[in-house]
């Protein structure tokens, strides 16, 4: 069900990859409630994806970018203006990328090249992105940047590796700036924890499919699914969540608050 809870904002959405990823359908659910909106992803990303798809599904236009390169960022965020008649409402960052985990490298065998690559793309380029949109001026006053994250950031799962230390470094970016967003813009900047979602990216995780199955069982409302996160990030794009801004918001079904459950209690003593 719409709302039009978006009817006449702008923006822009990195990292819809396929239709898998929470991305893409933010990009749907944004559509739905009237918002416009530029698509971006990295060339290499846009090669493997089906971004064309989505862009046609939601009258959007594609605009390729480094989310690392500032000069790519610069184009980007001027493109997307020029586009859409005016200034951003909106802006997504859903991006993340760990080479040491796509090669298998353990988090106590880093290979500190792959692993600086890892926080420019999945944290470094959160700064990136809003230092552009704040020097050229190009958020609307109440607009919304939101950035997805894990609560690996908090909390120790082995097999997430170092993007557990990207995403802590991606929070406190959000903290950080979005200090600066707010008293200069009345730009709001809050952090999505999101459940582990059986996205491309987050299924090149060690043993994920048996950790989704662990964290169903000790959320009390299960998990949160990727159409599930689009909804929560609609509302903080919309008007009815002004004044939350700093925030990293977990997105989980509450299995950030558990101890532990009865159904893993159950499985644990093996009594199912």
């Amino acid at each position: 069900m719409a709302y039009n809870l978006l009817k006449g904002k702008r923006g822009i959405i990195f990292g819809a990859l396929d239709s898998n990823s929470i991305a893409w359908k933010t990009a749907e659910r944004v559509h739905e409630e009237g918002g416009t909106f530029v698509l971006t992803n990295a060339p290499v990303a846009m090669r493997m994806g089906q971004i064309n798809e989505l862009a046609e599904k939601t009258g959007s236009q594609i605009i390729p970018a480094d989310a690392t390169s500032v000069e790519d960022l610069q184009n980007l965020i001027e493109k997307s203006t020029g586009i859409l008649g005016g200034k951003l409402d909106f802006v997504l960052h859903s991006i993340g990328m760990s080479i040491n985990v796509r090669k298998g490298n353990h988090y106590t065998n880093q290979n500190y090249e792959w692993t600086q690559k890892g926080t420019d793309v999945s944290a470094m380029s959160f700064h990136k992105l809003m230092q552009t949109l704040y020097k050229q001026d190009a958020m609307n006053e109440w607009g919304s940047i939101v950035a997805l994250t894990y609560m690996a950031a908090q909390r120790v799962f082995p097999d997430y590796n170092d993007m557990a230390d990207n995403k802590a470094y991606l929070e406190s970016i959000a903290r950080s700036f979005g200090y600066f967003f707010g008293r200069d813009k009345k730009v709001r900047v809050n952090t999505i924890s999101q459940s582990p979602t059986p996205t491309t990216a987050g299924s090149g995780v060690k043993g994920f499919d048996g950790f989704i199955a662990y964290a169903d069982k000790m959320s009390p409302l299960g998990n949160a699914t990727a159409l599930d996160c689009a909804n929560y990030t609609v509302t903080l794009f919309s008007d009815l969540t002004k004044r939350v801004t700093l925030q990293n918001l977990f997105h989980d079904g509450g299995f950030s608050n558990m101890g532990v459950s009865d159904a893993v209690m159950s499985t644990f003593m093996g009594e199912e």
